[in-house]
């Protein structure tokens, strides 16, 4: 059993995640359950410029275009609402949340691709959101001020209540600060995106099993992501897959790649594949 609880879909800057190619990745890699986030709801681009009028959308357009996949895959797909803190929360958006619970597990942030701190009360405000509907907040984090996993940290000890997962462990850094950050609370989670299997023993020493869950940001170098990048290069997750397994505890093993997710997103019944 996998669960991959960092999965995307959309087109936008230079990405071209289809959901046949997600997919397809799931069949063919053995994932059983993938939870999802629109990528077209970012708002800034790679050098956090402001995207023109003609490259935004709103998030409730893309909302709408993640629930149709989930609608269609049941069992297999779930969601995370990628947030857009520029717009307010709407009537709309809090009735399509409400009304979607059983898909819809996670409120996603991307501070970079926002052009703002985590902190800023434009990101505040959809925390509380997701305090009110119960649901975990997934955040990217990096090595930038308005993404660092202080923020994460900062905003964890603010909603203790609220279970944060830290996407990257700080992607671009050597993840020694975020584990050490996660293991100072106990409503930090983290992921394995792009995540070497060396931090990933790290953080179980630090932090124990059962606050790591794997994920891969695939289909993000291609439908193969599991596989290989553009290049062809053996993939990390591939490490996860094969190394990984032998180098940790079966418990740990299942912990990581499905047991945590399950407990975090709330994912009770799964369909066993066949």
């Amino acid at each position: 059993m996998i669960i991959d609880t960092h999965v995307h879909i959309g087109q936008s800057l230079n990405f071209d995640m289809r959901e046949e190619d997600v997919l397809y990745s799931l069949e063919k890699y053995g994932i059983d359950i993938a939870i999802v986030s629109n990528t077209e709801v970012a708002s800034h681009g790679h050098d956090r410029e402001l995207l023109p009028a003609e490259f935004q959308k709103c998030q409730i357009e893309c909302l709408k275009r993640s629930l149709k996949f989930a609608r269609e895959n049941p069992g297999k797909i779930y969601l995370q609402h990628w947030v857009k803190p520029m717009e307010e929360i709407t009537n709309e958006l809090k009735d399509m949340i409400s009304e979607n619970l059983d898909v819809i597990r996670g409120i996603k942030f991307h501070p970079y691709h926002s052009g703002v701190a985590f902190t800023d009360e434009s990101c505040e405000k959809y925390v509380r959101l997701a305090a009110e509907f119960n649901l975990p907040v997934i955040s990217h984090t990096g090595t930038e001020y308005d993404d660092n996993p202080k923020r994460l940290y900062e905003m964890a000890l603010k909603y203790p209540d609220t279970n944060f997962v830290m996407v990257h462990l700080g992607l671009g850094s050597d993840n020694k600060e975020a584990i050490e950050l996660c293991a100072s609370r106990k409503n930090l989670i983290g992921d394995t995106t792009w995540v070497s299997t060396e931090s990933a023993l790290r953080f179980i020493e630090k932090c124990g099993s059962h606050r790591l869950m794997f994920g891969s940001d695939s289909p993000i170098d291609g439908k193969d992501t599991y596989l290989c990048n553009p290049k062809g290069e053996r993939s990390l997750y591939q490490q996860y897959f094969n190394e990984f397994k032998a180098q940790v505890s079966k418990e740990d093993y299942e912990n990581i790649m499905y047991r945590n997710a399950m407990r975090i997103f709330g994912i009770k019944e799964y369909k066993v594949r066949k």
